[in-house]
């Protein structure tokens, strides 16, 4: 059998077709910097697939302090961490952040992927078990198989699931309860205080995947265990850079050992290039504008509240969840590329997310929005998405089983 066959084989030529009808949705160029609108096949298209979630990415002193650091320190750092790489900005930042997030240290990573998989692999081995929801990032999953651990998945949200799971596990493991913060696809917030309570109750650690979570959630921006009140029961926060703090990088933030365990252990981050001097100024940059003004987390709230509303009124169904993150079922892949062909068509982005990214059946356009949207652009949008609802085939259950 030929190595290359998958490479023409039956995905290839459904992707083939959908690039011949002018259905293909990705890789899309834009043409101009991102924003609440961007220029998009020459046209402008208001961008609510985006996770620039404090509208960071165009801010004066967020690029200022690239273009600074791009000058004084060059374009790389050439080197892992680990031997030439490290900048006294990396260094900042990483104070800064465990500050921040009110733990006693903090490390960081090249990519937010790289950080589950650098965190995981390193912190759970062949005698651990690890137990996630079923609905966690792919970049979790990919982390489970690197650290050799036992995984065990419990239904999304599913506490008696969960506890079952731990009840399962010998006293000689030691179990790490991985959870993201804010789930990418839906938007719902884990259930943290069930969580924690039983990882207190059968002594297991817990990590919190907040990629979604920083600057979305808690008074302050400081994510998902803030807005439970949950800081001193979460072990480890792992976040990016590239959402709310628009920049590029990943971070792990938890007590001192278990931080310096990770620099001298994980293979991930011992053997990958630090992260680049322009995009660790603009992740401090952003973190102080974040700390400074955390309206900003509270104009996100009012744009998110304001676009479920006027959805509603329109009569589209969405997936009800809190956060920025607003799904919208429309069942079938090929219902699901016509809807973002059409909303790109009348100006505005969203992101299809089609099986097997989510479940047979229930294919979804994933809206998310910035603190900085206008309500006129908002307006818009909600126009756009009501108008092709309507206009798209009615769902066939039965043809999206065979999908």
């Amino acid at each position: 059998m030929d190595l290359f066959e998958k490479c023409h084989g039956e995905l290839m030529q459904y992707v083939g077709e959908l690039k011949s009808n002018n259905m293909y949705p990705y890789f899309t160029p834009l043409t101009s910097g991102q924003d609440t609108e961007v220029i998009m096949n020459g046209k402008n298209t208001v961008m609510i697939g985006s996770n620039n979630y404090l509208g960071l990415t165009s801010h004066p002193d967020v690029i200022k302090a690239g273009v600074e650091a791009l000058e004084k320190y060059g374009t790389g750092c050439s080197g892992s961490r680990f031997l030439n790489g490290t900048l006294d900005q990396h260094l900042a930042l990483e104070k800064e952040l465990a500050e921040f997030l009110q733990k006693e240290d903090c490390v960081t990573f090249s990519t937010g992927f790289q950080s589950n998989l650098g965190i995981i692999s390193c912190i759970a081995g062949r005698n651990d078990v690890i137990i996630g929801d079923k609905e966690n990032h792919a970049s979790i999953y990919d982390a489970c198989r690197l650290s050799y651990a036992k995984l065990l998945r419990y239904n999304h949200a599913d506490m008696e699931d969960l506890e079952r799971q731990l009840k399962s596990v010998g006293e000689d493991k030691g179990i790490l309860i991985v959870t993201d913060g804010v789930f990418s696809m839906g938007g719902d917030i884990a259930k943290l205080p069930e969580i924690c309570a039983l990882a207190k109750k059968y002594g297991a650690r817990v990590m919190v995947d907040d990629a979604h979570g920083l600057g979305v959630l808690g008074a302050h921006g400081r994510g998902t265990a803030e807005h439970f009140g949950l800081e001193k029961e979460v072990d480890i926060y792992m976040g990016t850079f590239s959402k709310s703090l628009a920049s590029l990088g990943g971070y792990c933030a938890a007590s001192h050992e278990v931080i310096e365990f990770i620099r001298n252990n994980s293979r991930p981050f011992i053997f990958s290039a630090s992260i680049t001097p322009a995009s660790v100024a603009c992740a401090r940059a952003s973190l102080k504008i974040l700390r400074e003004h955390p309206e900003r987390v509270a104009a996100l709230r009012e744009v998110s509240d304001y676009m479920r509303k006027g959805l509603k009124a329109k009569g589209v169904k969405i997936i009800e969840a809190t956060t920025p993150i607003i799904p919208i079922y429309t069942y079938t892949n090929e219902r699901t590329f016509l809807a973002c062909k059409m909303l790109q068509d009348r100006g505005v982005y969203v992101n299809p997310c089609v099986s097997p990214a989510v479940p047979v059946g229930q294919s979804l356009l994933r809206t998310s929005y910035t603190a900085t949207h206008t309500h006129e652009q908002l307006d818009r949008a909600i126009n756009a998405i009501a108008e092709v609802l309507a206009a798209l085939p009615p769902y066939d259950p039965d043809k999206a089983e065979n999908e």
